[in-house]
């Protein structure tokens, strides 16, 4: 049974428990920490997309010029480039990597996020633009001669390029928990990305994602379920708790009082898979194996931000738990970035695939 692990590049180190110094885009670091996901045997890694940060499309060929091996999944928000040109950016990327790159695709859930690039578009809005913009995407991808194209959002004459992905089309990931977010990844997804909920939640956003792959004419098998975590590993459950603890204790006094200070838009503004995190917080801070809430509640469930606590065998098993409920692909972060990546590749990836083997 084949599962897809999944990093997170930072192009610098920083994290929760970590402020910023020095500058936002450090190339050596950069490069180190794609290198220690290669060597740590992950597959791809993800380069996020906010308001503030470093281009991706950037990010993704420097990190790949010094890599062999690794994917990439390249955090992409419709409506701030043509999709006419974001086909083509893409399958350059992904001429230039070797056929490495994949897309993940996210509409945006805060408006005011959306306006510090210039977009005023309501979130049902947004939605309705990201079906539009991936339909046009694929079929410049696939088109052998020039197109037109009349939408809601989108006009344009005698596209055509000269360029396409290495396989015909890139993999095409999707993230958000609404009906919206079910309605068009149903229709679009090869993956579909959740937020690290209980087993129960999470069990029910699968069943939901191939409801609407289903009702688009689509085998519900053929649309893959990430799942995100934060893992926090020891020599010993004990150990791994004390050292989570210490976690909290320095997320809480960077932020005493105030919960949603992590967030970079107002809290009213979350998206329905944040409030589902804080739901599940409000639940109880443990879950299942090994699944423990306090960072989601401490951070206002900014990002991903659900933990998997426990010594190396604990953590493998847990995440073997979301496995057997129908997860393909599992995202993991670190509050201490790089030396995480370095601490799963020696301990946590070998035990999930080892036992994915003797399956």
């Amino acid at each position: 049974m084949a599962v897809e692990f999944v990093g997170m590049i930072r192009t610098a180190d920083t994290s929760e428990i970590r402020p910023p110094s020095g500058p936002a885009v450090d190339r050596d670091y950069v490069r180190r920490f794609a290198q220690a996901h290669e060597e740590a045997g992950f597959d791809r890694v993800l380069i996020g997309y906010h308001s503030w940060d470093a281009d991706g499309f950037a990010v993704a060929t420097h990190a790949a010029a010094h890599t062999e091996r690794l994917g990439f999944l390249l955090a992409h928000r419709p409506g701030f480039v043509a999709p006419t040109l974001a086909a083509r950016k893409l399958a350059t990327v992904d001429q230039l990597t070797g056929g490495r790159l994949a897309v993940h695709v996210i509409s945006g859930a805060s408006d005011t996020e959306q306006r510090r690039d210039g977009d005023y578009s309501d979130k049902s809005a947004r939605y309705r633009r990201t079906d539009e913009y991936l339909d046009v995407v694929r079929r410049v991808w696939e088109a052998e001669e020039p197109i037109d194209h009349e939408g809601e959002f989108y006009r344009f004459a005698g596209s055509r390029s000269e360029v396409a992905p290495v396989n015909g089309r890139l993999p095409i990931y999707f993230g958000g928990s609404s009906a919206d977010a079910y309605r068009v990844g149903g229709k679009h997804a090869d993956v579909f990305a959740l937020w690290g909920e209980p087993l129960a939640e999470t069990a029910e956003q699968i069943a939901a994602v191939r409801k609407s792959a289903a009702d688009h004419g689509r085998n519900p098998d053929d649309v893959g379920i990430s799942v995100s975590f934060r893992p926090i590993i020891g020599r010993t459950d004990a150990e791994a708790w004390e050292r989570a603890h210490g976690i909290l204790d320095t997320i809480t006094s960077r932020n005493p009082g105030s919960p949603g200070a992590m967030l970079a838009f107002p809290s009213a503004e979350r998206g329905v898979g944040s409030q589902r995190l804080l739901d599940a917080a409000d639940k109880g801070d443990r879950h299942d194996r090994a699944l423990w809430t306090a960072p989601a509640k401490a951070t206002g469930a900014a990002g991903n931000s659900t933990a998997l606590v426990g010594s190396a065998e604990t953590v493998a098993q847990a995440l073997l738990d979301y496995v057997d409920i129908g997860v393909t692909t599992l995202l993991i972060r670190g509050y201490e970035p790089l030396e995480d990546v370095v601490d799963w590749g020696r301990h946590l990836l070998p035990l999930v695939r080892r036992e994915l083997a003797n399956r």
